[in-house]
């Protein structure tokens, strides 16, 4: 595998920045060994509406989430496609223009969202159709 690097940081090593194999590198490597994006897009789509209706069930409008629950509703939605589902990144992203926060500040950012936000205001669930 050619060694990848972001600037100075080498990131061969970190499985959310590998390219599954015969993707041409537009597939992130995964646990299920899909290399199509129509594909990878359709079984992510599926499994966010189971995830979504277990959340539904699980939750109620008295429920004030925590940085640990986005984490375990992330890992439930692509636990079973991506080794790194629920985890904070380790690298940094862009989608074209737009620059995401960096890795390194997401543990503090989701700590802050926790502190300043979620713990301060109520998120409303609506109702399970």
């Amino acid at each position: 595998m050619k060694k990848k690097s972001r600037g100075r940081y080498d990131i061969s090593g970190l499985v959310e920045a590998q390219f599954g194999p015969g993707s041409r590198g537009r597939v992130l490597r995964n646990l299920l060994g899909i290399a199509r994006v129509r594909e990878m897009n359709s079984v992510e789509t599926v499994a966010l509406q189971s995830a979504m209706d277990s959340f539904f069930r699980r939750f109620d409008e008295e429920h004030r989430f925590t940085a640990q629950d986005i984490r375990d509703m992330h890992r439930e939605w692509l636990g079973s496609i991506y080794a790194w589902a629920g985890e904070y990144r380790g690298v940094n992203v862009s989608k074209g223009d737009f620059v995401f926060a960096a890795a390194a500040r997401v543990p503090a950012l989701m700590r802050e969202l926790e502190q300043d936000v979620l713990a301060v205001h109520a998120v409303q669930i609506p109702a399970a159709r």
